[in-house]
C-alpha cells in the first residue's frame, strides 16, 4: 500500500497563518485546527486508500546545531497561539488513524526521509506532503512530492523528478550541492554571497557537484567568484551536510486505520468546528461510505 508522509510543522504553520484569529466561545484558538482538519480531509481523498505518517519536530536537531550552532537562529519564537493548537493538531492524526513519529534531538526531516527511503526500498511508494524544497532531493521512482495548493486553488500538486528539474533547474540528486551554493535563509544557512539559482543551476549543469566546483574554482564563470569557491570550501562542505537529509534512521512504516469517527466528532463538538462537522460526514460518505 502506498503511504502519505506528512511534514507535521510545515503543513501546521502555513494553516495557522492562512487562517484568521479563530477561536472557540472560551477563547482557546482554533483558526489552524480549522485549516489543518480540512487539510488531513483533503489529503485523505488523494489516492485512498494509503498508510498515513505524520512526522513531529522534538527538541531541535541535534546533528544539525553541532555542524553548525547557528542553524535556524534566525526563526522567531513560535506564537504561542499555535503552540496551544499543536497538542490537538497531534491527537486529531492519532484519531484519524494516522502514525505518528517524533524523536528527541532528531529532525522530523531525517525521520520522514529515513522513511520514504525505507518505503521505496520495500517495493512501495511514499508521497511527502511538505513545501519545504529540501525534500526535493528525495523525489525519484517511487518518492514524489505534493505541494500546497496555490492561491485560489483547491489541488495539492505533485512534483516528480522532471517537475524537480524545471522547478530548481538541476535534478533531484543535485539538490544538496544547489542549496549549499545559493544558501537557505529560512533555516539560516548563508550560501556564497551573490551566487544566486540560475548561476548555481549552471555551475552543476557543467560539473555535477560541489566537490567538482571546488576542484575546478579556476574554470568558474563569471571569474569574479573563483578566489570566493576557492575560499569557501569548508563552508560549502558545511553547507551539503546540513542541507542533506539524512535517511538511516530506523523508523517504522505506518499502517493504514480507519478513521475513529466517534472520537473525531467529540473532538469537532469540543473544539465548536460546526462546519467542519458537514465536511467530516461527506467525507465519511464519499470515502467510506458510512453516515455518521
Amino acid at each position: 500500500m502506498d503511504s502519505f508522509l506528512i511534514d507535521a510543522y510545515n503543513l501546521g504553520f502555513r494553516c495557522f497563518y492562512a487562517m484568521p484569529d479563530l477561536s472557540r466561545s472560551d477563547g482557546f484558538p482554533t483558526g489552524a485546527l480549522h485549516a489543518f482538519f480540512a487539510s488531513i480531509l483533503k489529503l485523505t481523498s488523494i489516492g485512498a486508500p494509503h498508510a498515513t505518517a505524520v512526522f513531529f519536530d522534538k527538541g531541535g536537531s541535534i546533528r544539525h546545531r553541532e555542524i553548525f550552532p547557528e542553524y535556524k537562529a534566525n526563526r522567531s519564537e513560535t506564537p504561542e497561539s499555535f503552540k496551544r493548537q499543536i497538542p490537538h493538531m497531534k491527537y486529531l492524526c492519532e484519531i484519524f488513524g494516522f502514525s505518528i513519529s517524533e524523536c528527541e534531538g532528531v529532525e522530523a526531516d531525517d525521520l520522514l526521509g529515513s522513511c520514504a527511503l525505507r518505503i521505496k526500498e520495500s517495493g512501495a511508494s511514499a508521497t511527502i506532503v511538505s513545501a519545504d524544497k529540501d525534500f526535493a532531493q528525495l523525489v525519484s521512482p517511487g518518492i514524489r512530492q505534493l505541494l500546497p495548493p496555490k492561491p485560489r486553488s483547491k489541488d495539492w500538486i505533485e512534483m516528480d523528478s522532471i517537475g524537480v528539474k524545471a522547478k530548481f533547474g538541476v535534478s533531484p540528486s543535485q539538490i544538496p550541492d544547489f542549496l549549499a551554493l545559493i544558501g537557505d535563509s529560512a533555516d539560516n544557512i548563508p550560501g556564497i554571497d551573490g551566487v544566486g539559482p540560475k548561476t548555481a543551476a549552471k555551475w552543476l549543469k557543467d560539473y555535477g557537484d560541489i566537490e567538482s566546483i571546488i576542484r575546478r574554482y579556476d574554470w568558474l564563470k563569471p571569474e569574479k567568484f573563483r578566489n570566493i569557491v576557492r575560499d569557501s570550501a569548508d563552508i560549502l562542505r558545511r553547507n551539503l551536510n546540513l542541507v542533506t537529509i539524512d535517511t538511516s534512521i530506523d523508523v517504522p512504516l505506518p499502517s493504514h486505520n480507519a478513521p475513529d469517527f466517534s472520537e473525531i466528532i467529540t473532538f469537532l463538538e469540543e473544539m465548536e468546528m460546526k462546519k467542519s462537522m458537514t465536511a467530516l460526514r461527506n467525507f465519511a460518505r464519499q470515502q467510506y461510505q458510512v453516515d455518521i
